[in-house]
C-alpha cells in the first residue's frame, strides 16, 4: 500500500482507521465511559483526518505538517473535553499514534514504514511537550540555572524517571556544586511543582510522583557527601507533628552532610518526645524543624518552647513554607534564625556554630 495514494474516501483508509478505533477501546476500556457516542463518532472521524495529514507529511517530507498538526488536535481537544484532564486526553492521544504506528508497521512497505514511523514519533513527542507548556512562575524562569530547571521539569512532568536522574548527573558532572544542585534546581523545580498542582493543573499523583523521584535524584549524591571529611558538628532535622512535607528538610540535612556535618535525619511526621529522646542522646550542636502547612505553627512553638527549657544554649532553626506565609513570626520565637534554604541556612551555621567554638577553643 503506498501512503502518498491515500485519501479519507478510500475503503482502504477506513478499514485502516476501524483498526485503529477498534484497538484503542480494545487497550483503553475507560474511552467507553468518558466518550459519549458522539464523541465516539468524532473520535473515528480524527482517526481518518489523522491518516489524511500523515498522508501529507510523508508525501511533502515535511516535518512540521504532522507535529504541529498533532500540537494543534491536542489542543483543540483540551477545549473541547473539559470533563478531561489534560494529562488524560495527553495520555488518550500518545496511545493512539503508538496503535497508528503499530498498524502501518504492519501494513506499509518498509520504506513507508519508516517514513510513517519518523513523523508519528515526532507527533507524539510534539504532544508531550505541549502538555507540560504550562505558564511558569516568573520566579522559576529566572535564576542561573533555568535550562537545567526546565529540562528537569520536562522530565518529571512526563514521567521520564531516567531522563530526569541523567539531567541531575550531568549537572554535577558539568561542576555544578551539590548544594546548588540542591537548591537552585531541585529545590525551585520542587516549588514549581507544587504552584502547578495548587492551580490543578497537575493533580497529586503526578506531585507524588516528582518528589519520589526528586528524592531519588538526591540520593544520587550520597556516595560523594558521605565521604567528605567530618568537621566535628551535628544538626538534628525533622518536620514536626503530622507534617508529612519532608524534601525541604531532607535537602537541608543533605547539604549540611556535603559540608562537613553528621545529620540526624528523623523525617516526617516527628512527635515531641522523640526530638526531645534524639536531642538528649546525641547532643547535636543544631535542632532544624521544618512546616509546610501552616496550621502546624502551633505545634512547631510549642516543641521549640520544651526543647529551649532543656537545652538553653541549642541552637534552634526553623524554616519551610509556613513561615513564608507569616509576617517574621520567628522573630516573637526564642529560635536563632529562620532560614529560606539549606545553603543560607549552613552559611550562618558556619558562621555562629563553627567558627564560634573554634574560636573559645
Amino acid at each position: 500500500m503506498n501512503m502518498s495514494l491515500l485519501h479519507v474516501s478510500d475503503e482502504r483508509v477506513n478499514s485502516l482507521a476501524r483498526i485503529v478505533y477498534d484497538k484503542h477501546f480494545e487497550l483503553d476500556p475507560k474511552l467507553d465511559v468518558e466518550y459519549d457516542d458522539r464523541r465516539k463518532r468524532l473520535m473515528y472521524e480524527d482517526i481518518l483526518y489523522n491518516l489524511s495529514y500523515l498522508d501529507t507529511a510523508m508525501k511533502f517530507n515535511d516535518d512540521k505538517i504532522f507535529s504541529d498538526y498533532a500540537v494543534w488536535l491536542y489542543q483543540l481537544l483540551c477545549n473541547l473535553m473539559k470533563n478531561l484532564e489534560r494529562e488524560r486526553i495527553k495520555e488518550h492521544m500518545v496511545l493512539h499514534y503508538q496503535i497508528l504506528h503499530n498498524v502501518l508497521q504492519e501494513t506499509l512497505p518498509e520504506e513507508e514504514a519508516q517514513k510513517a514511523s519518523h513523523h508519528i514519533r515526532n507527533a507524539i513527542e510534539a504532544t508531550e511537550n505541549e502538555a507540560i507548556q504550562f505558564q511558569v512562575s516568573e520566579r522559576f524562569a529566572s535564576g542561573r540555572y533555568g535550562p537545567i530547571k526546565k529540562e528537569y521539569l520536562h522530565c518529571i512532568l512526563n514521567n521520564d524517571t531516567k531522563g530526569a536522574l541523567r539531567v541531575i548527573a550531568d549537572a554535577e558532572k558539568s561542576g555544578i556544586p551539590i548544594d546548588d544542585i540542591c537548591v537552585e534546581i531541585l529545590q525551585e523545580v520542587m516549588c514549581e511543582i507544587g504552584n502547578l498542582w495548587h492551580q490543578d493543573k497537575i493533580k497529586v499523583d503526578k506531585e507524588h510522583y516528582c518528589t519520589a523521584v526528586t528524592q531519588v535524584a538526591l540520593a544520587q549524591f550520597h556516595p560523594t557527601i558521605f565521604s567528605k571529611p567530618r568537621n566535628g558538628y551535628t544538626i538534628l532535622t525533622c518536620c514536626v507533628g503530622s507534617e508529612l512535607h519532608e524534601m525541604g528538610i531532607r535537602m537541608v540535612s543533605d547539604v549540611f552532610e556535603n559540608n562537613g556535618w553528621d545529620s540526624i535525619y528523623l523525617g516526617a511526621a516527628v512527635p515531641a518526645n522523640a526530638i526531645l529522646n534524639c536531642i538528649e542522646e546525641n547532643s547535636p550542636d543544631l535542632v532544624a524543624l521544618s512546616v509546610t502547612m501552616p496550621q502546624h505553627l502551633t505545634l512547631c512553638f510549642e516543641i521549640v518552647n520544651e526543647i529551649r527549657k532543656k537545652y538553653q544554649d541549642i541552637k534552634i532553626a526553623v524554616g519551610g513554607r509556613a513561615f513564608q506565609t507569616t509576617n517574621e513570626l520567628w522573630k516573637q520565637w526564642d529560635v536563632d534564625i529562620a532560614a529560606d534554604n539549606a545553603v543560607q541556612l549552613v552559611l550562618w551555621a558556619d558562621e555562629h556554630i563553627v567558627k564560634k567554638m573554634r574560636g573559645s577553643s
